[in-house]
């Protein structure tokens, strides 16, 4: 391949990136505060966008080929069986489990298949606990976890084999960044004034809860990383899945 060909692709990988970082970090909280400003009144429409981001996110991270019919499956086992783990703790508040499987498949997939497959759990598991204007935002704060999990896995910083650390950073990300997330949405959803006083209340009131879904995080990754994104690994290689995953 020439030089020439090389900085092509380089250039195309990079424009590539930039538009896959900007649907999930620019639009989709873009989408999130349009709907807002319009009462919370048209949250279907607004699950339904943050999705199509989603699968456009996943797909433009390719470089030459459409993702395969068993990617596109194993992305959906995972994501029920994150909706499985969230409707199996459903008598232990804010107990979720859900978030931990989300972030082991970014770690393993990739960032854009943890986004996809944590938008989809917050909207599928929300047909079992209720819809609501508060699932675009749930949507967001589960596929962040995925995303980032999945961008330090790209690192190196986090991995199956180093599943301590994995843990220690899945419990900080949910209690620094998912939570407060949600913790955002209950502030644009819940409250009738958005003061110094209702701001104060609800993101203290979010710390207990926070605490529990971090805990719940760290012990599902400290039990079930390993063992889950070693299979994924398995399933990757078998079938040359995410070749074309830049």
């Amino acid at each position: 391949m020439s030089e020439k060909s090389i900085d092509n692709t380089k250039k195309k990988n990079s424009v590539r990136k930039c538009i896959v970082w900007m649907l999930i970090l620019i639009l989709v909280p873009a989408t999130l505060i349009v709907s807002w400003k319009y009462g919370n009144r048209r949250y279907y429409l607004t699950s339904v966008l943050v999705i199509v981001y989603s699968i456009l996110a996943f797909v433009i991270s390719f470089e030459s080929r459409k993702p395969q019919a068993r990617e596109i499956v194993t992305i959906a086992v995972m994501s029920a069986l994150s909706v499985a783990a969230r409707a199996a703790f459903a008598m232990v508040p804010f107990f979720k489990p859900s978030t931990a499987i989300i972030m082991i498949t970014g770690i393993a997939m990739g960032p854009e298949a943890g986004f996809l497959t944590g938008a989809a759990c917050a909207l599928v598991s929300n047909f079992l606990f209720g819809q609501g204007p508060w699932t675009p935002w749930q949507m967001f704060a589960y596929g962040i976890a995925g995303v980032i999990m999945g961008a330090l896995a790209k690192t190196g910083v986090v991995s199956e084999k180093k599943k301590l650390l994995t843990s220690v950073i899945g419990f900080v990300c949910v209690m620094l960044i998912v939570g407060p997330i949600l913790d955002t949405c209950s502030l644009f959803t819940m409250s009738t004034e958005i003061s110094k006083v209702s701001v104060t209340g609800i993101y203290m009131a979010g710390i207990p809860v926070n605490a529990v879904h971090s805990a719940a995080t760290f012990l599902t990754l400290l039990l079930f990383c390993r063992p889950l994104a070693e299979k994924l690994e398995r399933i990757k290689i078998k079938y040359g899945m995410m070749d074309g995953e830049q």
